[in-house]
């Protein structure tokens, strides 16, 4: 079947929703949806920061489709209880498939938007705005809707533990900052959310990164939110932080900030570790070769063996730890987050979080950064 034949064919089984999405480098629009209502249809266009409403009648559907296709590369189209896929190459080769659905009611954005975010729509928030993500009236844009439910996601990740405590008064090193898209919300969310009293220092080795924060943060008047160049290793603090975050920090980077969280003796960390080659490099088993035969197999299971010492380690130094997935602000696949919480741990839960590491290591030949600086 050719598209015309897979969009007549689709709207003449009723048509309740489309979205047509990956636009190609000619397309005047980044995304176009179309839903049924009273009438006819509504078709929303939009662009990076606006959308562009069109009512549309029964008999002008097929036609608007065909022609909005042409600079597009996918075509989804839901009716009673079946979702029509159609995938465009470059070469304009057409691919179809018909999949089930238990429902094609369509309602997720709608339900997203009942939900109550930690950062409400209609709050002006000015790294929000100038980020894309907010109008400067507050409203979202809608293309951007996934980012503003990760940011959120992040912030409520760290709201778990903040609500329970006490703090009047907070300090945090965020390491590897980049260009602080989060750090700069985090600070929002401290100040004028939680009305806590917060110092944040960013450090990335990016001079130019450093200097356009610095300037954002006196351009929103956020007095307590600071930039430094400077290098996860080594680095040393005036005053020990009550949290330490590090999102993405690269490979073994991610080891230096635990070990300095760990040593500053902070009540809070956030990790989204990144790029971990470390273990892969050094994989062997004669027991578990299986793992260690395929190289994608290998690369993945050495990042979450990874992550598993970095958690045991924390649990080692007395951190509650958890392991949360995570879906970072760059649409990348799932990340794992490590929340950990300074608390009591038992003398037995340590040992046997030390012992899980080492068998591990052992059995796979590991020499692991976090490990060799914290028990070595």
């Amino acid at each position: 079947m050719n598209i015309n034949e897979i969009i007549n064919t689709a709207v003449s089984e009723g048509v309740i929703k489309l979205t047509i999405s990956k636009p190609q480098k000619t397309a005047v629009y980044k995304k176009i949806t179309v839903r049924k209502t009273d009438k006819g249809y509504i078709a929303e266009q939009f662009t990076e920061k606006q959308a562009f409403h069109k009512n549309l009648k029964h008999d002008e559907l097929v036609e608007f489709i065909s022609d909005a296709t042409k600079d597009f590369m996918q075509l989804n189209m839901w009716t009673n209880g079946v979702e029509h896929i159609v995938l465009i190459s470059k070469k304009g080769h057409v691919s179809y498939k018909k999949k089930r659905t238990e429902s094609c009611c369509m309602t997720e954005k709608s339900q997203d938007r009942k939900k109550r975010y930690i950062i409400e729509e209609g709050t002006i928030v000015p790294p929000l705005v100038d980020m894309g993500i907010f109008t400067r009236e507050g409203k979202i844009v809608r293309t951007m809707y996934d980012k503003f439910r990760q940011i959120n996601r992040f912030i409520e990740l760290i709201n778990d533990e903040i609500k329970n405590r006490d703090f009047k008064s907070i300090n945090i090193i965020d390491f590897g900052c980049g260009k602080s898209y989060l750090t700069f919300i985090v600070y929002y969310y401290l100040t004028e959310i939680m009305h806590i009293d917060a110092h944040i220092i960013g450090l990335d080795l990016k001079e130019d990164v450093i200097k356009e924060c610095n300037e954002a943060a006196r351009r929103y008047g956020y007095d307590g939110l600071k930039f430094e160049v400077g290098d996860i290793n080594g680095y040393k603090c005036e005053e020990k932080p009550d949290m330490v975050i590090t999102l993405h920090a690269c490979d073994t980077a991610t080891d230096y900030a635990l070990y300095n969280a760990i040593n500053w003796d902070a009540k809070l960390i956030f990790s989204v570790p990144c790029c971990q080659h470390e273990l892969n490099k050094q994989m062997e088993s004669d027991r578990f070769s299986i793992l260690t035969r395929y190289g994608i197999i290998k690369e993945r299971t050495a990042a979450l063996m990874t992550d598993a010492i970095r958690g045991n380690l924390l649990q080692y130094k007395g951190y509650s730890t958890q392991l949360l997935e995570f879906v970072d602000m760059s649409h990348t696949p799932k990340n794992i987050l490590i929340r950990a919480v300074k608390t009591n741990i038992s003398a037995s839960a340590k040992k046997k979080a030390l012992d899980e590491v080492e068998s591990l290591i052992n059995e796979f030949g590991f020499d692991q950064t976090l490990y060799n600086l914290l028990i070595k």
